[in-house]
């Protein structure tokens, strides 16, 4: 996990966690380990801190979805192979 990477911009945490090289087995992991983070430094974060932590949980529950509807398809075609 890059250095300082709750501090960046959302979209920089959204991608960084979403990234194969963060979160090997998938977004899935990068929102836990975001969620994480939140629940734990909640009552340490300033107000402006905790809505860029928020967007960027919005973010990445965007790549969380894309992510869940392409194994989806996999598993589908999967399915008509076999």
């Amino acid at each position: 996990m890059p250095a300082g990477l709750f501090a960046m911009d959302p979209e920089k945490i959204a991608n960084s966690l979403a990234s194969k090289e963060v979160s090997p087995q998938g977004p899935a992991t990068g929102m836990r380990v975001l969620s994480f983070y939140l629940t734990r430094s909640s009552r340490q974060l300033s107000p402006s801190r905790r809505r860029k932590l928020e967007k960027a949980r919005k973010l990445l529950s965007v790549h969380v979805e894309k992510a869940i509807k392409e194994e989806e398809r996999r598993e589908e075609e999967r399915r008509r192979v076999a």
